[in-house]
């Protein structure tokens, strides 16, 4: 249980800033509001059935009301960050790691035949744009920026841009200076 409330602090302090849960939790920002919830049918999958049958339940109630979608079974990190309402799709294989932000209309899905097949694993510190897509077995490394609209399906090396579609990858050191605020270690 310690755990589970570490990892909800931090990913409160990606949004607010502050390390303490208080009453800005109440001001129910989406992605806030349903990371939480997310994060407790997570564990609770793992540690409660019976707490997982409600948890899990109010997951779906959200992924209905605000279009996010990420399957209890996947592995997240601290840190996760939802900025917008909007359609966000996590496959339930996917492995993300810190301070990770995703748009609305990001895609990290499956692929379900040839050499790529499976969910990507993504490292540190990844922006993720709108309308991007993340798909297949590949590795996304640290301090990555994805574009809005880029589609991926190749592996990418630490502290790079991906550009467009298909991706382009430019080098840089300081990939997603300025995207991704209040980091958590």
């Amino acid at each position: 249980m310690k755990e589970l409330k570490d990892i909800i602090r931090k990913d409160y302090f990606r949004y607010y800033g502050v390390r303490h849960v208080g009453f800005l939790s109440k001001l129910r920002l989406y992605g806030w509001h349903y990371t939480r919830i997310w994060r407790k049918a997570h564990y609770y999958k793992m540690n409660n059935r019976i707490m997982y049958l409600f948890y899990g339940s109010l997951v779906m109630r959200l992924t209905t009301k605000y279009g996010f979608q990420i399957g209890v079974d996947a592995s997240i990190g601290p840190g996760l960050y939802i900025g917008h309402f909007g359609s966000v799709i996590v496959n339930e294989h996917a492995v993300i790691g810190k301070n990770c932000n995703l748009a609305p209309g990001v895609v990290i899905g499956q692929q379900n035949r040839g050499e790529k097949k499976g969910a990507p694993v993504i490292g540190d510190q990844v922006w993720i744009g709108c309308n991007a897509v993340v798909v297949g077995n590949i590795k996304i490394g640290n301090n990555v920026l994805i574009a809005p609209g880029a589609y991926v399906n190749f592996d990418v090396q630490d502290n790079s841009i991906v550009i467009g579609n298909p991706g382009t990858i430019c080098t840089a050191q300081n990939a997603v200076e300025h995207y991704i605020n209040n980091v958590v270690e």
